[in-house]
C-alpha cells in the first residue's frame, strides 16, 4: 500500500535525523528539487508571492492563490510538500477552512504564524503579533481540523515574536510551548539572531524544533543542526535567488547581444543534466500514456512530424 504524503513526512521527521528541506516557488522548481533527490520540499510564501504576483511578501497573496500554487506543486512531485500558510488567512474559523484546503490540495504539512494581518516576511522589520490567547485558539482550531481529516497532517506553529515590534526571545519561547500544548506538531521561532539563541530554543522548547536558515538567522552545517537536535531545517529562497540571478544575467546578455546570446546559452545548456528540457518536462511520459491508453494508431503522428521525439 502506498503511504500518504502526510505519513511519509511524519516518518522523515521522526527518523532522528535533521530533515533538510529546500524551498520551491512553483511546480517547475519543485520538480528540479525532487530530481536532485530531496526527500521533502517546501513551498515558500515569499517566493510564491513574487512568482505569482510579482509583489513582496506582505500578505497580498490570498488563500486561494496559495492553495492553488501548493496544489500544482504537490501534483508535480511524489515527495511530501510542506507549505507556508501565512497567518491562516483570518481568525480561528478561517483557519479551519485553511487546513481543509491545504489537506485537499495534497500538502503534507503547513506552518502558520501569529502575526497580525496583513503579515509580512519574517525577516523584514515592522512585524507585529496577535495576542497569545488568540494565537493559541487558532492552533487549537487547526489541530481539530487536522485530526478530523488526516491526523498525520503536520501542523507547524510559527511565532514572529522574537523580531516583532516589542517582542523578545522569551516571549517567543513561551508562545511556541503554548502552541505545542494546543496541538501543534513542531515549533517554529522565526528569526533568532545568534547561535546562542538557537541553542536556547533547542533547550527550552518542549517539542520538535523547525528552523528557518535564512535572513538574520545563523547558518549551520547538517552536523551542527543534528547535534542541537533540530528536527527540520528549511532554506526557503535559495532556488528563487539563483533563478533570479541566472535569468537576469541571460536577459542582460540577450539585450546587449541579441539572439546570439540565447544560441550560446542553449549550446552550453545541452551539456547540463537537465539540458533535455522536453524530457524533464515529461514528454516521454505523455508518449507512453498515449501508447497505453490511445493505442498504436496514436503513435503514427510521430513518424512524419518534425521536432523532439519522445522516447
Amino acid at each position: 500500500m502506498i503511504k500518504r504524503p502526510t505519513t511519509r513526512l511524519r516518518e522523515l521527521i521522526s527518523s532522528g535525523k535533521t530533515l533538510y528541506v529546500p524551498g520551491c516557488y512553483n511546480a517547475m522548481s519543485a520538480k528540479v528539487l525532487a530530481n536532485a533527490g530531496f526527500g521533502a520540499i517546501y513551498m515558500t510564501g515569499y517566493g510564491s508571492s513574487l512568482a505569482v504576483t510579482g509583489l513582496p511578501d506582505v500578505g497580498l497573496m490570498t488563500m486561494s492563490e496559495m492553495v492553488t500554487n501548493a496544489r500544482y506543486i504537490a501534483a508535480a512531485v511524489s515527495v511530501p510538500l510542506i507549505a507556508d500558510a501565512d497567518t491562516g488567512f483570518g481568525n480561528a474559523i478561517n483557519v479551519i477552512r485553511t487546513v481543509r484546503e491545504y489537506i485537499s490540495a495534497g500538502v503534507a504539512g503547513m506552518h502558520m504564524e501569529d502575526q497580525v494581518s496583513p503579515k509580512r516576511c519574517g525577516h523584514v522589520a515592522g512585524r507585529q503579533v496577535i495576542p497569545m490567547d488568540e494565537a493559541v485558539g487558532k492552533i487549537d482550531a487547526a489541530a481539530d481540523a487536522r485530526d478530523a481529516i488526516d491526523p498525520d497532517f503536520v501542523l507547524i506553529a510559527r511565532t514572529d515574536a522574537r523580531g516583532a515590534s516589542g517582542g523578545s526571545l522569551d516571549d517567543a519561547i513561551v508562545r511556541v510551548n503554548a502552541y505545542l500544548e494546543a496541538g501543534a506538531d513542531l515549533a517554529f521561532i522565526e528569526g533568532p539572531t545568534s547561535l546562542d539563541e538557537v541553542k536556547r530554543i533547542c533547550q527550552e522548547v518542549r517539542g520538535p524544533v523547525f528552523y528557518n536558515m535564512t535572513g538574520v538567522s545563523p547558518r549551520m552545517t547538517m552536523a551542527e543542526m543534528q547535534e542541537l537536535g533540530i528536527a527540520v531545517c528549511i532554506s526557503p529562497n535559495a532556488m528563487l535567488r539563483s533563478a533570479l540571478a541566472a535569468m537576469h544575467d541571460l536577459a542582460a546578455q540577450m539585450f546587449a547581444e541579441g539572439p546570439v546570446a540565447e544560441t550560446r546559452f542553449m549550446e552550453g545548456f545541452r551539456q547540463h543534466p537537465l539540458g533535455d528540457l522536453h524530457t524533464f518536462a515529461g514528454f516521454d511520459q505523455i508518449r507512453a500514456w498515449e501508447r497505453e491508453y490511445l493505442g498504436e494508431d496514436a503513435m503514427k503522428k510521430y513518424a512524419d512530424s518534425i521536432g523532439h521525439l519522445p522516447q
